[in-house]
C-alpha cells in the first residue's frame, strides 16, 4: 500500500491505495466469522490477528463527540492496538459479543460467505454459491478518515458529516456509539499493520506533518436491520441509490482501499443502483468492447476471481504474455463495474492498454466484438498463467489406440502448459477425425477449445433476378429469375442460365453488372464467390456466339441531349442513357460496319410505326420513316458532317444526326470519330463505342424499354424472417465435410497433400460455453451478414446428445447469462449486451445506459454471441 505525495494532496489528505490495484477488508462480526471458521475444512489462516479496542480520542482535543446533532458534529474516536495472535486465547463462544468484529481479506469473507450461503441453502436445493449470481441488497457507504498515531499505538478515526450523506452518517453513529458496550475488532487481514509500516517508512524519507490524513472508502452492509436506507437525501435534496452485496445471513462492512478521495461510486437518480449494473462510456466507436466486456463482467467464476487476490496469479515471466498490464487493467476495470452504487465507468486505460498489445484495435474504427472477445480471453490466459517454464510436448497421433486415452493425454500435455483460471473456467475439447479420400488413413486429434464458432444453416439458396440480351437483336430483353446456392461460385450461376436459357452447343452467355449506365464489371471468374453479388446490384446477362477466333468484343454505351437548367439558363447536355449493348468484333472493317451493327442491335426496340407517328410533334411522311429506320444506315454524309466539337457554340446548335465517337470504358471520354469510309484499328480485347443520339432520330425507339433494368433482388421487399434452431447450428458445426482447396491436409499415408474429410465432434464441454453465431461473411471485396433469427435455449440448452464421451461429467445441461448482440449491417452497425441479473431479470448494456428488459424480448436476429454457464445437476 502506498500514501499520496503532499504535493498530490493539497489538503494534506492522503489517499490509501495499493500496489496492485483496488484491495478490499471486509469487517465482520467475529461470530459470523468464527462460526464458517470453525466447521470449514478449509486451511487455517495465518495467525496474524491483531486486537484493536475502541476508545474515547485524545487525538482531536477531547472525549468522542457523538450527539443527537449530527448536522454540527464529526464522530471522533482511536483504535488502539492492544495485541497479536489473541483471538483464539481470548474469544471463546460465551466471551464474543455482538460488538466484537473481525477484518478479513477479500478471500476469507467468499469462503465464509460461501460456508454460510451453503449451510443455509443446503436443504432448499439452491444451487451453489457464486459471488457473480448472489442476490443484491441494500448497501450504504461511509467514508473515514484516518491518522497513524505512533506514540500511543493507535489509530485516530474521524466520521465527517461533510464526507457522507445523512442517512448514511446517521447509520455510522449507530454502529461506532462508544457510549454502550465495549468496541473490539480483529484484524485477520493484516492490512492495518501496513498502516503503521507505510507511517515509519513516510516519517523517514520526510518530515510529516501531524495533520496529515489518509482517506478511507468504506461500504457497509446488513449492520442494521432497523434502517432501510434504499434511497437517502442528500442535504440539498438530492438523491442517491446505494445497493450492494447481501449473503442472506449477518453481514458486512467492506473497507475499500480507493483511488479516488470522492465519493464517486454513488450512483444519481434514475441509473443503475445495485452492483454490476454500471454503463460503460462510449469513448468513440467502443460499443463493440464495451459488448464484451460487460458479457465477461458477469461471468461468475471470472467475477470471484476478480474480486479476489488475483494479482498473485499473475505470470510476470510468460514471454506470451503482456506482463500482467492486460490482467490489471482488465481487473480493476471490473471492479469499478462491481463498485456499489457506481455511475458510468468511462474504460479509457484498458482500452489504452488493449490499443498498446492489440494494434488492430488501436484509435477509434468499429470492430467486431467476437474478435475482441477472443483477444481478451487468450491474453487473459497467458498473464495468469500458472506454469512458468513450459515443458515441451509432442503431438502423437492416435494410432488405434483408445480414444478416452488419447483425448486424457491431449488433455494433460494441454494443461502442462496451459493452467489459469481462463482454462479452469472457459475450454473445453473436441475430437478432430480427418480421413483421407485416397488410402482411407484416419487421423484423430484432441484440440482445446475458448468457444465454439457456428455456421447458420439459414436457406442455402438465393433468388437472383437478371436480364438476358440477345446480340443479334433479334428480341427484346427478358427478364429472368435463378435459383443459386446461397454461398455458391460464379460457375454455379452460369449452369443456373444455361438451364434456364435452353443455351444451344453454338452459344455462350457474358454476364455482366451494369451501373450508371455503362458495364461495371466482366462476371467471367467461375471460382469467384457469388457473395459478391449485393442485392441492390443489377445483372446483365448476354447470349453471344461462340467464336473459335476469340474475336473482340464491342461495347455500345449510349447519350442523348438533354436541356438543362442553369442559373436560370437553359443548356443542352449529354446524358447517358439505356443498358450497354455488346456484341463480337467479327466481319468489321470500317464504321459503316460498326454502324450497321449498332442499328441492327437496336432493330428490336423500334416502336410501331403508328405509335411513333403520333408521338411525333410535326409528323412527317411515314415513307420516310420507314426508309430511315428500316435500311439502318443512317449515313454521316448524308447529313454533311465532319467531327464533333465539344464547345458550347456546337451543344447549343446540335447536329441532327446520329454520331459514334471511340470511347473509354467509361463513355467519359472522347477518343476519336467513327467514320463510315474509315478502317477501325482495334488491338484490344474489347472496343468501346458512344453512341450519341440527335432528338428527333432517337424518337422511333423505345428508350424506356431499353432503360429497364431490374436489381438482383429489389429493396424495400418484404422477406419472412428466417428462423433456425441453435441445435441446427451445432449439427451443421459437427457434420462431416471435406476441406477446402486452400486447407489441404498431408497424408502421412499418401505422403502427399489431400482434401481430407473432417469430422469435429465435443469431447470435452467448459463450465462456461460461449457460442458466436458466424453471421458475418468476408471476401476480397465485401462483407455481408446474415440476419436469421436463431432461436437459442435460454434455461435448458441440453447437449447431451452432442458430446461424444461422458469423461466423468454428470450433467450437459446449461443456462444462457449474457448475450453480445449486433445490430445493423457491416460497418454501420452498434453492439449492445443482454446479462441476466439474477432471477428471471434480464438488464440491456447500451454502452452507458442500462435499463431492464424483460426476459421475452432478449430473443432477437440481433443475438451473435451466447454465454451460457453449466447447472448444477439437481439431488
Amino acid at each position: 500500500m502506498s500514501v499520496a505525495s503532499p504535493e498530490e494532496s493539497p489538503d494534506s489528505t492522503h489517499r490509501i491505495d495499493s500496489l496492485n490495484g483496488e484491495q478490499s477488508v471486509y469487517f465482520v462480526p467475529l461470530r459470523w466469522w468464527k462460526d464458517a471458521q470453525e466447521s470449514t475444512t478449509s486451511e487455517s489462516v495465518d495467525k496474524r490477528e491483531v486486537l484493536y479496542t475502541a476508545t474515547t480520542g485524545s487525538s482531536y482535543g477531547g472525549p468522542m463527540k457523538l450527539i443527537n446533532n449530527i448536522f454540527n458534529s464529526d464522530i471522533l474516536f482511536d483504535l488502539r492496538r492492544e495485541g497479536d495472535g489473541l483471538l483464539n486465547g481470548e474469544t471463546g463462544e460465551a466471551s464474543v459479543s455482538g460488538r466484537d468484529f473481525a477484518l478479513v481479506s477479500s478471500d476469507m469473507w467468499l469462503q465464509a460467505l460461501k460456508w454460510h450461503h451453503d449451510n443455509k441453502n443446503n436443504e432448499k436445493g439452491v444451487k451453489s454459491f457464486s459471488a457473480g449470481g448472489i442476490d443484491r441488497g441494500d448497501v450504504y457507504p461511509v467514508q473515514l478518515r484516518l491518522s497513524v498515531l505512533q506514540e500511543t499505538n493507535s489509530l485516530a478515526v474521524k466520521i465527517c458529516k461533510k464526507d457522507n450523506s445523512v442517512e448514511c452518517f446517521r447509520r455510522a453513529c449507530k454502529i461506532f456509539n462508544l457510549d454502550s458496550e465495549q468496541l473490539r475488532i480483529w484484524d485477520i487481514s493484516g492490512q492495518t499493520t501496513l498502516f503503521f509500516e507505510n507511517d515509519v517508512n513516510s516519517s523517514k524519507d520526510c518530515q510529516q506533518q501531524t495533520d496529515q490524513e489518509m482517506l478511507l472508502e468504506l461500504q457497509i452492509y446488513g449492520l442494521s436491520d432497523s434502517i432501510k436506507l434504499k434511497e437517502s437525501k442528500k442535504e440539498d435534496g438530492s438523491t442517491q441509490q446505494t445497493n450492494g452485496i447481501t449473503n442472506g445471513t449477518n453481514g458486512g462492512t467492506i473497507f475499500r482501499f480507493g483511488r479516488s478521495n470522492s465519493l464517486s461510486f454513488l450512483g444519481k437518480a434514475g441509473e443503475a443502483g445495485t452492483l454490476g449494473l454500471t454503463g460503460l462510456q462510449n469513448l468513440g466507436n467502443t460499443c463493440f468492447m464495451n459488448s464484451s466486456l460487460q458479457c465477461l463482467a458477469h461471468t461468475p467464476k471470472l467475477v470471484d476471481f476478480f474480486l479476489g487476490e488475483y494479482s498473485r496469479e499473475i505470470n510476470l515471466e510468460n514471454p506470451l504474455g503482456m506482463k500482467g498490464e492486460i490482467a490489471l487493467a482488465f481487473g480493476d476495470l471490473l471492479r469499478s463495474l462491481w463498485a456499489p452504487g457506481a455511475s458510468t465507468v468511462a474504460p479509457r486505460t484498458f482500452k489504452a492498454k488493449l490499443a498498446r498489445f492489440a494494434p488492430q484495435f488501436t484509435g477509434f474504427n468499429q470492430h467486431d466484438s467476437q474478435e475482441l472477445l477472443a483477444f481478451l480471453l487468450d491474453g487473459l490466459h497467458e498473464d495468469l498463467n500458472r506454469v512458468k517454464n513450459k515443458p515441451y510436448v509432442e503431438a502423437k497421433d492416435g494410432d488405434g489406440r483408445p480414444d478416452e486415452e488419447v483425448a486424457d493425454e491431449y488433455w494433460r500435455n494441454h494443461v502442462a502448459r496451459n493452467d489459469s483460471i481462463i482454462v479452469d473456467v472457459c475450454q473445453g475439447q473436441y475430437k478432430s477425425t480427418l480421413v483421407c479420400p485416397i488410402c482411407k488413413k484416419v487421423s484423430v486429434m484432441f484440440d482445446p477449445f475458448m468457444y465454439l464458432s457456428l455456421p447458420l444453416p439459414c436457406t442455402s439458396m438465393r433468388t437472383m433476378d437478371l436480364t438476358v440480351m440477345s446480340a443479334d437483336g433479334g428480341s427484346l430483353p427478358v427478364s429472368l429469375t435463378v435459383n443459386v446456392p446461397k454461398f455458391g461460385k460464379f460457375e454455379d450461376l452460369q449452369k443456373a442460365l444455361v438451364i434456364a436459357c435452353s443455351l444451344p452447343d453454338d452459344e455462350t452467355l457474358l454476364v455482366t453488372e451494369v451501373y450508371n449506365n455503362r458495364i461495371l464489371r466482366f462476371l467471367d471468374e467461375p471460382t469467384d464467390s457469388l457473395t459478391l453479388i449485393r442485392d441492390g446490384d443489377k445483372l446483365v446477362v448476354y447470349r453471344l456466339k461462340k467464336d473459335a477466333d476469340n474475336s473482340p468484343l464491342i461495347v455500345f454505351m449510349h447519350q442523348k441531349l438533354e436541356e438543362q437548367v442553369i442559373l436560370g439558363k437553359s443548356s443542352p447536355t449529354w446524358k447517358a442513357f439505356g443498358i450497354p449493348l455488346v456484341s463480337r468484333l467479327s466481319d468489321v472493317e470500317n464504321g459503316f460496319d460498326v454502324e450497321k451493327m449498332y442499328l441492327k442491335l437496336l432493330s428490336s426496340f423500334k416502336m410501331p410505326t403508328e405509335l411513333f407517328t403520333e408521338n411525333l410533334e410535326n409528323p412527317i411522311k411515314e415513307e420516310a420513316i420507314d426508309k430511315e429506320v428500316t435500311d439502318g444506315t443512317t449515313s454521316v454524309e448524308d447529313k454533311n458532317s465532319t467531327n464533333v466539337k465539344e464547345t458550347a457554340e456546337s451543344l447549343s446548335d446540335p447536329d441532327p444526326v446520329l454520331r459514334l465517337y471511340l470511347t473509354d470504358d467509361r463513355g467519359s471520354s472522347i477518343e476519336s470519330e467513327i467514320l463510315k469510309e474509315k478502317p477501325v484499328n482495334n488491338k484490344s480485347k474489347r472496343l468501346n463505342v458512344l453512341a450519341r443520339w440527335p432528338v428527333k432520330e432517337l424518337d422511333v425507339y423505345d428508350t424506356c424499354l431499353l432503360s429497364s433494368l431490374p436489381e438482383v433482388s429489389k429493396f424495400g421487399t418484404k422477406r419472412p424472417q428466417e428462423t433456425v434452431s441453435l441445435y441446427k447450428c451445432l449439427e451443421a458445426f459437427l457434420k462431416e465435410e471435406p476441406l477446402g482447396p486452400d486447407d489441404m491436409w498431408y497424408c502421412p499415408g499418401c505422403k502427399e497433400h489431400r482434401q481430407a474429410i473432417k469430422k469435429l465432434d465435443l469431447w470435452r464441454l467448459p463450465e462456461i460455453l460461449v457460442i458466436h453465431l458466424k453471421r458475418f461473411s468476408y471476401s476480397r471485396f465485401m462483407k455481408n451478414k446474415l440476419e436469421a433469427y436463431v432461436d437459442f435455449p435460454i434455461d435448458g440448452l441440453d447437449l447431451s446428445s452432442y458430446i461424444s464421451y461422458t469423461n466423468g461429467q454428470t450433467t450437459y445441461r446449461y443456462m444462457l447469462y449474457a448475450i453480445s448482440n449486433h445490430y445493423g449491417s457491416m460497418g454501420g452497425g452498434h453492439y449492445t449486451a443482454y446479462v441476466h441479473h439474477g432471477g428471471d431479470r434480464w438488464y440491456d448494456f447500451d454502452d452507458s445506459q442500462v435499463n431492464k428488459i424483460s426476459q421475452e424480448k432478449i430473443k432477437t436476429s440481433a443475438a451473435y454471441v451466447l454465454f451460457y454457464k453449466r447447472l448444477v445437476e439437481d439431488k
